[in-house]
């Protein structure tokens, strides 16, 4: 009997990552995340996976297994259950943090979490969540055992020797799954490109405790809420340093209190203030820990550049901490939040100049002890751009895997029989877009509408025929959105063609109202286009009396 792993997204772009891994007749979700917006797609909130095609199959889906917490894992998990509601399996940080973010969607979900190495039955699936050290803590790989042998997702993770919980990538389980046979593993792409090994996560403690003594002022550092690791040495460095601490973001404060909760992060509670009472103590007392390392337009971190925010005004003295990179796409947003808050004069720290950051994400060495770890008998890179997944394709075949499948969304590997094979563009693995309260009600035609109206502009249009003819009566009148500083001249000289050919239809005798309006809109942009070279979207506003 076939196992068929389907993948609706996070192959070939960073985030939306979902896999359906399909056994006698039943599919298991691997990861529902989601992905930010691109500056092209013009008021989308977010991007999630399609799973237009599971809806017509919702009575065979089982279950939904999770890797870690991140929002690119775990993001669109809300408005899937919403669709298919079925249990969720995951280590005990992941299915808290699912639990907050499917209870903001309005969502009753089975959430259920998992100790690490133990085999667990739902439906036909057996699978087993196995430690692996990130950049969010409890993340885990999966092996699921199927009719077909084992297929093992590695999560994001890397080999970091001394994680700040002790809870390293567990390579003897890996190891003996390997001894097992590995059919099929899927594994995290993301620095495939990148020679070498990723610092361990503790090799920042010092560097962090550095900034933070010799800061003349209050510090302000921003990171990932869900690094709570980072937070943890932020808040040590603070704590050492006699500072008190302040969360800054709604989602700094909903991962703290459910890592506190848990005892993964651990800050006495006289050392935590609100905000509005840390402001009343000396500068040099405070320590403010946020949102907004990737410059996320709402976030502390960018009001607070903007000098927009409630609280915190920034000054010469103050000392930023970002301590993060930007990810792909980000890099933008990143940039101009350093500048200006470079600007106002504070010292900026971040993961281009100082040693503040180090990925979860391992690099090549770390992909190659994993792959000869493992040693699967085929294998497909997931979690990343397209370059990505072809360099892990090109270190799996340097390690001589035997079967290696650099796949994209919308394609499906099935094992079956001791073979395996692809299926390309086996579903539809588009773009969805949350577009305010909704989602899936937008297309592509709208985001090019979007881009144009951003790019070129808008002219609308407003005459008065008399009825079932193009004799004018009023107008016409002109009226621009980002056109031109200056757009008196030309909207005239418009307005004088589009008079002048609804003269010539006139002479044509009754004209009905699509007519009427493609004249206009046809006449007005010709002569914007002839005159400074533009397309704007052209509206006419057409009367009959």
């Amino acid at each position: 009997m076939s196992v068929r792993v389907t993948f609706l997204g996070g192959l070939g772009e960073i985030g939306r990552n979902c896999a359906a891994v399909e056994q006698d007749g039943k599919i298991a979700i691997i990861d529902c995340g989601l992905m930010f917006p691109e500056e092209d797609m013009l008021g989308v909130d977010l991007v999630f996976p399609d799973w237009g095609w599971l809806l017509e199959r919702k009575d065979d889906v089982c279950c939904v297994l999770l890797t870690h917490g991140h929002e690119d894992h775990i993001g669109a998990l809300g408005h899937f259950l919403r669709d298919i509601n079925v249990p969720v399996f995951g280590t005990a940080f992941s299915v808290a943090l699912a639990s907050r973010r499917v209870e903001e969607a309005g969502v009753d979900a089975d959430v259920r979490a998992v100790p690490d190495n133990e085999w667990v039955k739902h439906g036909p699936f057996r699978f087993m969540f196995v430690p692996v050290s990130h950049s969010v803590p409890q993340g885990a790989g999966i092996a699921l055992d199927t009719p077909e042998g084992l297929i093992v997702h590695s999560g994001d993770f890397k080999l970091d020797p001394t994680p700040i919980d002790g809870r390293p990538t567990d390579l003897p389980a890996f190891a003996a799954l390997g001894r097992d046979g590995v059919r099929l593993l899927l594994a995290d792409s993301t620095n495939a490109e990148n020679p070498g090994f990723v610092p361990s996560e503790t090799s920042l403690a010092k560097p962090i405790r550095d900034i933070v003594r010799d800061a003349p002022g209050r510090v302000l550092a921003a990171c990932f809420a869900s690094h709570v690791h980072r937070v943890q040495q932020l808040a040590d460095a603070a704590i050492d340093d006699g500072r008190k601490i302040a969360f800054l973001g709604r989602s700094m404060h909903r991962v703290s209190e459910v890592a506190r909760e848990l005892g993964i992060l651990s800050i006495p509670d006289k050392h935590v203030l609100d905000i509005k009472d840390l402001v009343e103590l000396p500068p040099r007392r405070q320590m403010v820990i946020s949102t907004g390392s990737q410059g996320e337009p709402f976030a502390a971190l960018s009001l607070i550049a903007a000098r927009r925010h409630r609280f915190i005004d920034i000054v010469p003295e103050d000392t930023i901490l970002i301590s993060a990179t930007p990810i792909p796409g980000n890099e933008a947003a990143v940039s101009r939040v350093i500048s200006r808050l470079m600007k106002t004069g504070p010292t900026v720290y971040h993961g281009r100049n100082a040693h503040v950051h180090v990925s979860g994400h391992g690099a090549q060495e770390e992909l190659k002890t994993f792959l000869n770890v493992v040693r699967p008998q085929a294998f497909v890179p997931v979690h990343g751009e397209f370059r990505h997944l072809r360099a892990h394709a090109d270190l799996a075949i340097q390690m001589r895997v035997p079967e290696v499948f650099a796949l994209a969304d919308g394609d499906a590997i099935v094992l079956e029989g001791g073979e395996a094979r692809v299926e390309r563009k086996a579903v539809d693995a588009g773009y969805v877009y949350l577009d305010g309260a909704e989602y899936g009600d937008i297309g592509s035609q709208v985001l090019r509408n979007r881009r144009h109206l951003a790019d070129q502009g808008v002219v609308i249009v407003t005459v008065g025929v008399k009825l079932h003819s193009a004799e004018l009566v009023y107008g016409p009148e002109m009226d621009s959105h980002g056109l031109t500083g200056d757009p008196g001249p030309i909207l005239g000289a418009a307005a004088d063609a589009v008079k002048a050919a609804l003269d010539d239809a006139k002479k044509c005798g009754e004209c009905d109202l699509a007519d009427i309006q493609k004249t206009i809109r046809d006449t007005t942009r010709r002569v914007i286009r002839e005159q400074m070279s533009r397309k704007p979207v052209v509206v006419p506003v057409v009367l009959e009396v």
